[in-house]
């Protein structure tokens, strides 16, 4: 006889899952580990999908870098999240994306020029 769904670990995520996983820990300040999950759905994706998920880890890793010291690393993926995120629509994917490059900015500004970091960045569902 069977027994429900399992819904434990050893069931695959669907995208979805992997989207708002990631969400989650990244509002939580968890930017390590929300890059792991973002990090499924960028090896799954193509085009400019592909180009929003890896803008969004370089976002996360930007901030990761700050908090470790380590400005060069926080101004270089700032950059290269920038490239990615900055020709998107403000609202995106179901988050105020226009928010989240605006917070990334002042953020790494202040990071980058030796101020006491802000609260990080989050991300707001729409």
């Amino acid at each position: 006889m069977e027994g429900p769904p399992r819904s434990d670990s050893t069931m695959p995520k669907s995208a979805t899952e992997y989207f708002e996983e990631g969400v989650d820990l990244f509002n939580s300040g968890r930017f390590f580990e929300c890059h792991e999950a973002w990090e499924q759905l960028w090896n799954r994706s193509s085009g400019e999908e592909k180009l929003f998920y890896q803008g969004l880890i370089q976002a996360a890793v930007a901030i990761l870098h700050a908090q470790r010291g380590n400005m060069t690393g926080a101004a270089s993926l700032y950059a290269k999240a920038s490239a990615k995120l900055d020709h998107l629509p403000r609202e995106h994917m179901g988050i105020a994306l226009g928010e989240l490059r605006d917070a990334l900015k002042e953020f790494i500004d202040a990071a980058v020029g030796g101020r006491p970091l802000p609260t990080p960045p989050t991300l707001r569902r729409l």
